[in-house]
């Protein structure tokens, strides 16, 4: 595919008096193309943008049925369209051909696309004993704890493990490593020794 600055190169080999051969080759072209862009004033990009049509060249053979393909896709989003294709063949025979399957194919991608219902998207979380535990700081200046009338501008580390929902929080000043190895820590032992007060 040539690019616009493929045939920007060209001209300037051209007006610089090089053979239409050397500025082709020079420019990563053929001699024909070369031909093609030096007769003609206009880029590839706006050749491209010439050709392309906004009408449709044959009517749309599904424009009856479309209503009820449409119902059939919300109803269900999982269905195929192959699925769908054979079901209007079956209800309308001689209707479709199976030359008509891609074209179906394309036009059912599009709705999915443009107008199919968003769908939810999540991520099952599987949580085993022992395996995970989730930590975060949080301010809680906003509470306006006061000691002795002094305002208490504090953070709190929480520790929390998945499978159980056990948790634990450390109170500290800043989120640094520090914070966050003590906060652990903390945690850990106090599992430790919960485990320990109830194990026979």
């Amino acid at each position: 595919m040539i690019t616009d600055n493929q045939v920007k190169r060209l001209r300037t080999y051209l007006q610089q008096g090089k053979t239409l051969g050397l500025a082709a080759a020079k420019s990563g072209m053929d001699s024909k193309t070369a031909r093609k862009y030096r007769d003609h004033s206009k880029l590839p990009s706006e050749m491209k943008a010439e050709q392309m049509r906004s009408w449709r060249t044959r009517d749309d053979p599904f424009a009856e049925e479309w209503q009820e393909v449409e119902r059939f896709l919300e109803l269900n989003h999982g269905l195929e369209a192959k699925t769908l294709f054979d079901h209007l063949q079956r209800t309308y025979p001689g209707r479709f051909s199976d030359g008509q399957l891609r074209t179906f194919q394309r036009k059912v991608k599009y709705w999915r696309a443009t107008k199919d219902p968003a769908k939810e998207i999540y991520f099952p979380q599987i949580h085993k004993p022992g395996e995970l535990g989730q930590s975060d700081f949080t301010c809680m200046n906003r509470l306006g704890i006061t000691i002795e009338g002094q305002p208490f501008n504090h953070l709190i580390y929480h520790f929390v493990l998945s499978y159980s929902n056990w948790e634990t929080g450390t109170v500290c000043f800043s989120e640094s490593f520090e914070s966050l190895s003590e906060g652990l820590q903390n945690a850990l032992w106090t599992r430790v020794n919960q485990r320990a007060i109830m194990t026979p």
